[in-house]
């Protein structure tokens, strides 16, 4: 028989796994993946929550209070950091480095029938999760209304993120808890071999269109939209792309696209394509919004990360 009841609706996601199969083999790779995941499933019982039905890599879980599902949510990514610093002994850090976790919190009425769970809060959780960054979690707008003060000061704010299935954005945070180290700023071209100055901005340059932006304006949403923060009129680029955000004394780039966003970093020739995941940005170089960098006709937007003590941005 069906129960109606509020629920706290957690989807947590593994990424990176498939690069995993192919550098470690089908047996290695599976024990990695199900260590990961048993240890998310751990996570749940632990913070006092249900794990409703696991995905291929990930689950979904509910608990009765949010603040139960940021525990969870923050034992998980510590969990994986375990996991990831166990890899380093054993000299795979190249092969386990490739996962990330993604984590989406929201809640609301959830239908309860034969164990598994429906229900709007379960879609926008859905949903949510495929706007999540690399080891990151967002937390609805509703979410976050039944936390306490304390929690509450953890969450940053982002703007509304269109999700399927609803007509207006849904309001998110990001909670700023977890920081894995060196985890944003390692990317598939290594860690980077430099410890920077504190950041102070971003310069970015399309066309015609130049504009700085300080870390306080920060979340900066890069798109069609002419809601968007840096908007590029180019029918390739979705109305909300690409999304950077400040966090730790650095800027990153999160895609939001169907087409994906392409980054290349000055003096490289090697291009990072980034499908729903993002990576730190440092020094220079070009963002490719839907297709590489590398055609020429590409929508690309340049960027400079700026550090205001050393240099001022000259004037267009």
């Amino acid at each position: 028989m069906p129960h109606i009841r509020e629920r706290s609706v957690l989807f947590a996601d593994l990424r990176g796994s498939t690069s995993l199969f192919e550098s470690l083999g089908n047996a290695e790779a599976t024990a990695v993946v199900t260590q990961s995941v048993a240890l998310m499933r751990h996570a749940v019982q632990r913070a006092g929550g249900n794990t409703v039905k696991t995905l291929g890599d990930g689950l979904m879980a509910v608990f009765d209070d949010p603040a139960q599902a940021i525990a969870a949510a923050i034992t998980m990514h510590d969990s994986l950091d375990m996991l990831l610093a166990q890899g380093r002994v054993n000299n795979q850090v190249a092969q386990q480095h490739a996962l990330k976790m993604q984590v989406a919190i929201t809640c609301g009425e959830v239908v309860e029938i034969a164990g598994d769970c429906f229900g709007d809060a379960v879609n926008v959780a859905s949903r949510l999760l495929d706007h999540a960054g690399d080891n990151e979690t967002l937390v609805s707008d509703e979410a976050r209304a039944h936390l306490s003060p304390a929690l509450q000061q953890r969450l940053r704010t982002l703007k509304g993120i269109n999700v399927r299935g609803r007509l207006e954005p849904v309001h998110v945070h990001v909670l700023e808890s977890h920081a894995a180290p060196g985890d944003m700023a390692a990317t598939q071209f290594g860690a980077p071999e430099f410890v920077s100055p504190s950041t102070d901005g971003i310069r970015l340059i399309w066309l015609d269109l130049d504009h700085v932006f300080d870390t306080a304006q920060a979340p900066i949403v890069l798109g069609r939209s002419t809601q968007a923060a840096f908007c590029i009129t180019d029918g390739r680029v979705s109305r909300q792309h690409a999304r950077l955000d400040w966090h730790a004394g650095s800027f990153t780039v999160t895609d939001l696209s169907f087409n994906g966003t392409f980054v290349r970093f000055a003096g490289s020739t090697e291009v990072l394509a980034l499908r729903r995941n993002g990576c730190t940005l440092h020094g220079s170089g070009v963002i490719g919004l839907g297709s590489s960098p590398a055609l020429l006709d590409a929508p690309v937007v340049r960027f400079e990360i700026l550090h205001f003590a050393e240099t001022q941005p000259h004037q267009s």
